[in-house]
């Protein structure tokens, strides 16, 4: 009993290091012989995914139904930090391909298994489908826009239902959040075998394989994460972002680190916006939202292994269409599935505007899974706790016209 209080009163941060530590070091000394740990890993991810998205339907449903006439939102400045967010990301990874030009190596790699879209018209397509799927449908495939976009609709809906009606409601998604709150709770355990079954299926040498390629990209999302947007939100609230930013990397982006979806990561976000005070007006549902669109992380990965592929087969590239690359790819990450690898597959989309053929690019795409284990995790980690920052970035706007300051609760 001793050691399961002092475990329970331990931050979670602590426990998952301690997970991360413990799955490291089980893999790299007994190997396969504890291979059952890897389903602690699935376990913990499919339950995230399993919850999440019913989580995201009814406290939506709930937010919208019990909101006042009246209240701001800032919505639209959520939104508009996104894309600002999104494109700069963009313009970051491609000049960063301009100054160190990468390669990757095509011979032997087999080409993928995907179908990826054949032109920005069909991304656009795809989504207004999303929009309007069939909303148990949408539940049951994850699919985020249509689960927002019902949720909107019945919300909207139900403003004028009696208080019992909207405390069921109300109650409803107390209880779910309730038990999210117990499926994260066994995050050491699930990242133990996460980290584990990682590093027995790509082993230690993917590092050494595609260091360089690896490198920019991860170059690159450091900049945009330690740089980048915390230059957005000083520029916004004028006030240090770092803090701000340091508490969503702790409690968000290590979770979304090792989860790699930024859909699982959405009970993460929100027990944590609900921590720091945010207005839950307004991150109810920006959270689903921006697990859905806001991909900086997206845009910088579709950037850097376009130019990469551009590199690798003499294709030199000018500031026109780089700037047209950078857009593409902004569009094209608001379009990436919440999951993990769902930018990999639109890779062949930015390739086509440089006339690269598909069989090359398809290629590219095997390459972005066998790095996905860094890749995909970093891309995650920058998705996920961006949407944070943004929210407090406009709280503490907000306070300053009040005359105050950001102030975070430990």
């Amino acid at each position: 009993m001793k050691v399961f209080k002092l475990w329970t009163n331990m931050s979670l941060i602590k426990r998952i290091c301690i997970g991360l530590a413990v799955g490291i070091i089980l893999s790299l000394t007994l190997g396969n012989t504890v291979s059952f740990l890897a389903i602690f890993g699935k376990l913990f991810v499919g339950a995230l995914r399993a919850i999440a998205p019913i989580l995201v339907f009814v406290l939506v449903i709930s937010a919208i139904c019990h909101h006042e006439g009246g209240k701001k939102t800032e919505m639209k400045g959520f939104l508009l930090l996104s894309v600002v967010g999104m494109v700069s990301a963009g313009i970051i990874g491609v000049t960063i391909s301009f100054i160190i030009p990468t390669e990757v190596s095509l011979v032997g790699v087999a080409a993928s298994d995907i179908s990826p879209p054949a032109g920005i018209t069909e991304v656009l397509l795809n989504i207004l489908m999303n929009i309007i799927d069939n909303p148990v449908r949408a539940l049951s495939n994850a699919n985020y826009i249509g689960i927002l976009t019902w949720a909107v609709i019945i919300g909207l809906a139900l403003k004028g239902a009696a208080d019992s009606t909207k405390e069921v409601i109300h109650d409803l998604s107390e209880a779910i959040t309730q038990g999210v709150r117990w499926v994260i709770s066994f995050a050491p355990f699930g990242i133990m075998g996460l980290v584990y079954s990682s590093i027995m299926e790509s082993g230690m040498e993917v590092f050494l394989s595609y260091g360089e390629l690896i490198g920019v990209l991860v170059a690159t999302m450091l900049i945009t994460t330690l740089v980048l947007i915390p230059l957005i939100s000083f520029i916004v609230m004028r006030q240090n972002p770092y803090p701000l930013v340091f508490r969503a990397l702790k409690d968000s982006g290590i979770t979304a680190f090792f989860t790699r979806s930024s859909a699982a990561n959405i009970p993460v976000n929100l027990a944590l916006a609900a921590k720091l005070n945010f207005n839950k007006d307004m991150y109810s549902v920006a959270i689903p939202l921006g697990a859905t669109i806001n991909m900086a992380g997206a845009a910088v990965t579709i950037s850097v292994l376009t130019m990469a592929t551009a590199h690798t087969v003499g294709i030199q590239v000018d500031f026109l269409s780089a700037l047209l690359l950078v857009l593409l790819a902004t569009i094209s990450a608001c379009g990436a599935s919440g999951v993990a690898g769902g930018s990999l597959l639109l890779i062949p989309l930015a390739c086509s505007l440089f006339g690269i053929p598909g069989e090359i690019s398809a290629q590219v795409v095997a390459i972005g899974f066998i790095i996905g284990v860094v890749q995909d995790s970093c891309e995650t980690a920058l998705n996920s706790h961006s949407d944070i920052v943004y929210l407090g970035t406009l709280r503490g706007r907000k306070l300053r016209q009040e005359g105050k300051r950001l102030v975070l609760a430990k």
